[in-house]
């Protein structure tokens, strides 16, 4: 086997990514940051606040009109009643929201349920915080939904907290409607806090569904809802993210934040309140461009023999890359350092994904187009080196 792809078993994200900085006119299909232009209503609201000079200190939980355009919108979008006064902090983007509310709710020992694969970011927090993962092991052949059932085998004395990603990252799966009631009978009937992250909730496709868990009865006081403005409107920059829950625990995080940074940038508020008043047409337009990407993606996939979870949402694709015959690490490396092409492997989204790829859809087509041709010669110049007989001289 060539020794550039065969010594890269320990290669990892961060690596790819240095590695992509030295080349040129590389396709990057790696990190999930919009390619989509945020919508000139929310950037023209910026400009526009800019000019008036509103631009000075906003409270620690956000600007009031922002945290009331929240709570409309999770009452018209998600059927969650939240007061916006006391129960929705206004974050400095999603991360921000994941840290603070792992480190306002987690204690030394306690347990964390999380789906595997996830977003590895809830990893480094939750030890931060002194907490322990609990894996709950999902599968292709589900699309990578969560399994009531696997869920609650893995309840035990020291369970505290449920964590719900969907539309998940990386897998693109969801947690449909009749899953999400049962776990929250499960939350209800073993005392579990639930972290429900739907930071993807916009993007859907083939008709897919879900709903919130804080909507369902009993669940409005055992859930956190993360989310923010940064997918569903382009607005990865701007840095506004969003927590909903107990006034308590709003009261707590808020404390946190004060002490990190003190507020969202006042001018991104400001737009995000356009994003969640305005008109919506735009995230549906986004929602199109994303799907018929898709589509492209998963014909390119079907014609190299790879399999996948179907990705009934977010901005990914899980591969499966068992049918090449190359371990994950070792097939990003080769499409980057061959092809120039980014790609994540699954180990940089838990350890025991050495078997699959995180592809974005975030290129034009016709970038994506190229890439998957790049992809493709790569793929089959490594299969032809490998069958050519070796020389004596060369054993």
């Amino acid at each position: 086997m060539n020794n550039s792809v065969s010594e890269t078993k320990s290669i990892n994200i961060f690596d790819l990514q240095e590695l992509a900085r030295s080349k040129k006119d590389v396709i990057s299909m790696g990190l999930g940051d919009p390619d989509l232009a945020t919508p000139a209503n929310i950037v023209e609201a910026a400009k526009r606040v800019i000019d008036e000079g509103t631009t000075g200190p906003a409270p620690t939980r956000g600007l009031l009109e922002l945290r009331q355009a929240i709570a409309r919108k999770l009452a018209r979008d998600n059927g969650i009643t939240a007061d916006p006064d006391t129960e929705i902090l206004v974050t400095t983007g999603g991360q921000e929201a994941l840290f603070l509310l792992i480190q306002g709710l987690i204690e030394p020992g306690d347990e964390v349920i999380v789906p595997d694969p996830r977003y590895t970011s809830y990893d480094a927090a939750i030890k931060l915080a002194g907490g322990n993962m609990v894996l709950v092991p999902t599968d292709e052949e589900h699309d990578f939904e969560l399994d009531p059932d696997e869920v609650e085998a893995r309840i035990g004395p020291k369970s505290k907290v449920l964590l719900l990603i969907s539309p998940n990252n990386p897998t693109a799966g969801i947690n449909s409607p009749d899953v999400v009631r049962r776990l929250a009978q499960l939350a209800i009937e073993r005392d579990l806090i639930v972290i429900s992250d739907e930071i993807y909730e916009k993007f859907l496709y083939q008709g897919a569904k879900q709903i919130s868990i804080a909507s369902l009865p009993g669940m409005r006081e055992r859930t956190i809802t993360l989310n923010g403005v940064s997918k569903s409107y382009a607005m990865t920059g701007w840095r506004i993210g969003y927590l909903v829950g107990p006034s308590e625990f709003i009261e707590t995080v808020a404390a946190i934040k004060d002490m990190v940074n003190v507020q969202a940038p006042t001018v991104s508020q400001w737009a995000a309140v356009e994003a969640l008043d305005g008109p919506q047409d735009s995230v549906e337009e986004m929602r199109q461009i994303y799907s018929e990407r898709r589509d492209l993606l998963l014909a390119a996939l079907d014609d190299m023999g790879f399999s996948y979870g179907t990705p009934h949402g977010a901005l990914y694709i899980w591969a499966n890359t068992a049918s090449t015959g190359i371990p994950a690490t070792q097939l990003s490396y080769l499409f980057l350092d061959k092809a120039g092409v980014l790609i994540f492997p699954g180990t940089g989204f838990g350890d025991t994904w050495g078997n699959y790829m995180r592809m974005t859809l975030l290129q034009p087509k016709e970038i994506l187009t190229q890439a998957v041709e790049r992809m493709r010669s790569a793929l089959n110049d490594f299969r032809a080196e490998q069958e050519k007989p070796v020389a004596d001289g060369e054993r």
